[in-house]
């Protein structure tokens, strides 16, 4: 199965336990660690455990098998390492903090919802925000070599009694 049609799947496996506010972010043109992070929120601990179990459960019923696995005692923060497929479960609060939106900006986000006819999962992507960069002109200076120094003398060292 390629990555994003297993990004898709785990987000699916995520929404059977009512996540919200799952995205699936595209980092292929952005770095190595992963070709896609899906994130989702939770609204009480019990709930991060059942989602990250519904991903494990759907995933293992699919052939799939995770990595890695972090934050299983914490609860508030639980990540699985499908190698190209990295899933997030955050409570609300934590999921704020960290941003990971925002700190993937460049990222093509695909928005899931389970609101398509028949309950099949429905994706919807966004461009990432263009950001505007302001272009300020600089005067060519002339720059002057550094002045050389002459190396500092050493002290003796103390001497013992």
């Amino acid at each position: 199965m390629d990555s994003k049609t297993l990004a898709l799947k785990l987000a699916e496996f995520a929404l059977t336990k009512k996540a919200d506010d799952i995205k699936i972010l595209d980092l292929r043109k952005i770095t190595t660690i992963a070709d896609f992070f899906v994130i989702c929120t939770a609204h009480s601990e019990p709930q991060v455990k059942a989602v990250a179990d519904a991903v494990l459960e759907g995933a293992k019923k699919d052939g799939e098998t995770v990595w890695h696995k972090e934050g299983t005692n914490m609860k508030s923060w639980v990540l699985l390492d499908f190698i190209d497929v990295v899933v997030h479960v955050f409570l609300k609060d934590t999921r704020s903090f960290y941003s990971l939106e925002k700190l993937w900006g460049d990222a093509e986000i695909t928005e899931v919802t389970d609101e398509a006819p028949q309950g099949k999962l429905m994706a919807k992507s966004a461009k990432p925000k263009a950001v505007k960069k302001s272009a300020v002109k600089k005067k060519p200076s002339a720059k002057k070599p550094a002045a050389k120094k002459p190396a500092a003398k050493r002290k003796p060292a103390a001497k013992r009694k």
